[in-house]
């Protein structure tokens, strides 16, 4: 697909639905004395994330993890949406297309492992981080240059930003 074909693509976007665990995160995972599990986000891909909304597009966090981080950097991130423990990532984000009025094809999903394999085969626009595995770059229509965790979110919002400010 080319570069033109892509902006056009993501011109149309309503919604952008992320994966945390390798997207907005490096993938590591952090553990306390307690046993508490923490989790390191970019504050860059926060900054992305708010651009994009403010061109438009509901961003949305859909993870199979549990980590109450998580519910609350969507919260001081004003997202609206945020899935926690979610085994079935495609139906939930099906559901809230049929809630919002959004086809499959105006969402572009961000995954990085094989989980995520369904919603992008899905979504109009499917994109991953550098470091995703094999299978789910194969699927996806863009591959960020930076890893999951390092920018790769930011990367993403600055083109959608650009894509619907410039139609």
């Amino acid at each position: 697909m080319s570069k033109k074909q892509l902006m056009d693509r993501l011109a149309g976007l309503k919604i952008l639905s992320l994966d945390v665990d390798g997207v907005l995160t490096d993938g590591g995972l952090y553990y306390t004395e307690s046993g508490e599990e923490l989790r390191k986000f970019n504050v860059k891909d926060g900054m992305g994330m708010k651009r994009a909304q403010a061109a438009g597009v509901a961003v949305v966090i859909i993870t199979t993890s549990s980590t109450a981080a998580i519910a609350h950097r969507g919260r001081m991130l004003g997202l609206d949406y945020v899935y926690l423990e979610c085994e079935d990532k495609l139906n939930q984000l099906v559901q809230l297309c049929d809630q919002m009025g959004v086809d499959l094809d105006q969402v572009a999903h961000v995954g990085d492992d094989l989980v995520d394999l369904p919603v992008l085969k899905s979504v109009g626009c499917p994109m991953t981080v550098a470091d995703a595995v094999d299978l789910v770059k194969a699927a996806a229509l863009y591959v960020t240059e930076k890893k999951g965790g390092d920018g790769a979110v930011r990367e993403i919002c600055e083109m959608i930003y650009e894509a619907k400010n410039s139609t």
